[in-house]
């Protein structure tokens, strides 16, 4: 299996805390069949200022933490990447090594949890023409997806990559993720799954235990695309045929509205 996203590297954003950490929690994701960590340090955040995200600076952490694994036998490759926060003028980045992955072709986009700007749809247009898919992280997570889940649907049409992370399947993320992410994946909209893992408690690699309630929704075929097949393109910088529902969902109730009528039953 392929962990697409997470903060692994220590001490660079609010994920691992150290390099015993990291260990600890690689070693973890090893027992879970996992062979690959895209790690995807935050970049352009607010949380990252003054912080140097350079892609050297990334490289080198990350050569640094393969050796630690090697000489530990963790046998758990490390991929270099970034979640990019969502800015207006993205495109202006395209050259930058780190802000893209899968040798410039993909970017993976994060938005503030209450608010997608619609100046995100000319952003991702001019991504799409200089040849970078964008891989939208976490939407389950977004409270205008909660109100609207067909905005993942015009994310899949306009030709973006969707990426849930494991904690909402598993409700670690609260109700209505998990009911977002359940919509979203049963809705065949999801094209990667991540763990998004930042810590040794609910935050830690926990593919598995996801993918167990995901292969009763949608079958195990279907589920190992989400860990093996599409991360495995994206790494290797190949277009990736997204096959998902044509159609909206019509009369669908909001999943925001649907949380609240489950807490008053």
């Amino acid at each position: 299996m392929i962990d697409f996203h997470n903060h692994i590297l220590p001490n660079l954003d609010d994920g691992s805390k150290s390099t015993e950490m990291s260990i600890k929690m690689l070693s973890h994701a090893e027992k879970q069949g996992i062979t690959d960590v895209v790690n995807t340090v935050h970049y352009l955040h607010p949380k990252v200022d003054g912080i140097d995200i350079s892609y050297d600076r990334i490289k080198g952490e990350t050569k640094r933490l393969q050796s630690i694994l090697d000489k530990a036998s963790i046998k758990i490759k490390l991929h270099i990447g970034s979640e990019v926060y969502y800015q207006p003028n993205l495109i202006d980045y395209k050259n930058d090594p780190i802000a893209t992955i899968g040798k410039g072709k993909f970017m993976l986009v994060e938005f503030s949890p209450g608010f997608i700007p619609n100046t995100h749809k000319q952003t991702f247009f001019d991504l799409k023409m200089n040849g970078i898919t964008p891989i939208i992280a976490h939407p389950e997570r977004y409270k205008p997806v909660q109100s609207n889940i067909n905005i993942i649907y015009d994310w899949l049409n306009a030709g973006c990559i969707i990426q849930v992370d494991a904690g909402s399947v598993l409700g670690y993320l609260g109700k209505p993720a998990q009911i977002a992410s359940e919509e979203i994946i049963k809705q065949n909209w999801c094209q990667i799954l991540g763990s998004d893992a930042h810590d040794l408690n609910k935050r830690n690699f926990n593919l598995d235990n996801a993918l167990n309630i995901i292969i009763k929704w949608i079958g195990e075929s279907s589920a190992m695309l989400l860990v093996s097949d599409y991360p495995r393109a994206i790494i290797n910088g190949d277009p990736i045929l997204v096959d998902f529902e044509e159609n909206k969902l019509k009369n669908s109730m909001s999943i925001l509205d649907r949380f609240y009528n489950i807490r008053k039953k």
